[in-house]
């Protein structure tokens, strides 16, 4: 199977450096061999070079260089968010991000899950073997 992520218009990426960091955007124009003109919803028009987003499957029909206000209709039209929260890309953020902000007490209940899910792992292999 070929690459199929081809940096065009109406692309979806993922910011993944800067200030937008996990932001995702909507590639307008292409602007050299460098960098392309983005833009999206809670991150303003700007270029970005392609070494600071990833490639998405998801594209949005736009024209080329399309305004913000195309860009935000052609978003919601074609529900990119819920497109995004649906792949397994974004859910593996999310736990990520969600494991990152536990507290003390949830650490301590995720490790004793851990050690009884462990248990009953040995368990059910010793009685295999």
């Amino acid at each position: 199977m070929g690459f199929t992520r081809f940096v065009e218009t109406g692309r979806v990426a993922l910011v993944n450096y800067g200030e937008d960091t996990g932001k995702l955007c909507v590639v307008v124009d292409i602007v050299d061999i460098n960098r392309a003109l983005v833009d999206g919803p809670g991150i303003t028009r700007q270029t970005l070079p392609y070494r600071r987003m990833a490639l998405t499957d998801i594209k949005v029909e736009i024209a080329r260089g399309a305004s913000s206000g195309d860009v935000s209709a052609a978003w919601e039209t074609e529900e990119v968010e819920k497109k995004w929260a649906a792949t397994s890309w974004a859910k593996k953020i999310a736990a990520k991000k969600r494991r990152a902000n536990l507290n003390d007490f949830e650490r301590f209940k995720v490790m004793i899950a851990k050690k009884q899910k462990s248990r009953i792992v040995k368990k059910q292999l010793a009685t295999m073997a």
